[in-house]
């Protein structure tokens, strides 16, 4: 059951609105399953909610897999759901991140001009933003146990064997829009993926019983 009470920006409501999940695969489905189990568990329990979505930069798949979770957590209405994003290593918010995510609607105010700028990241109106920066999964910044390893790429997967405090690891891999910077494609590939990632946490979180 969707709230009417989310208070999302309005640019985020309407492309919400505009999802075809029906377009995920069996096979798909089947990959995002045990993240559904995971936040239906703590559901049900009335547990805290912690999701680590970790590649090996933090800065493209990650980020905006954290940022669709987090609005998908609002829309949903699924309560205590905290967000977070990291890396094996870390490098910066890829600007071209940023940008998409302005042009689907988030509002993003740059907080700090350095090499690793920090964005607020905000998709409703009374909800608390996003802190969007990059940082290894394991930054004091980031959750230190009881929390889902989300596996956004799969070098991240293959090279992490174990997450030090993740209750659960789950592989839910994205090809990388990185392959398309600095060609004429490279804002619709970028679109295209955050389309895809939000469509499937759409999903996800469609799936909760509260």
């Amino acid at each position: 059951m969707i709230t009417t009470e989310t208070n999302m920006l309005p640019g985020i409501e309407n492309l919400i609105k505009d999802l075809q999940p029906d377009s995920i695969t069996a096979e798909r489905k089947v990959v995002l399953q045990p993240l559904v189990d995971f936040i239906q568990g703590k559901t049900t329990n009335d547990q805290e909610i912690r999701i680590n979505f970790i590649c090996t930069h933090n800065s493209r798949r990650s980020h905006l897999s954290q940022v669709w979770a987090q609005t998908m957590a609002t829309y949903f209405n699924i309560k205590n759901v905290h967000c977070y994003s990291g890396g094996t290593e870390a490098t910066a918010l890829f600007p071209m991140v940023v940008e998409t995510l302005k042009n689907q609607g988030f509002q993003i105010q740059k907080l700090s001009d350095t090499s690793n700028p920090v964005y607020a990241i905000k998709y409703s109106e009374n909800e608390h933003p996003v802190i969007g920066f990059s940082k290894s999964y394991e930054d004091y910044f980031n959750p230190a146990s009881q929390f889902a390893a989300v596996m956004t790429c799969s070098q991240a997967d293959g090279g992490c064997p174990f997450i030090a405090g993740a209750e659960k690891r789950v592989p839910i891999t994205f090809e990388d829009p990185k392959a398309f910077d600095n060609t004429p494609q490279q804002a619709e590939k970028y679109a295209e993926r955050s389309m895809q990632i939000a469509t499937e946490l759409f999903y996800t979180f469609s799936q909760i019983n509260k």
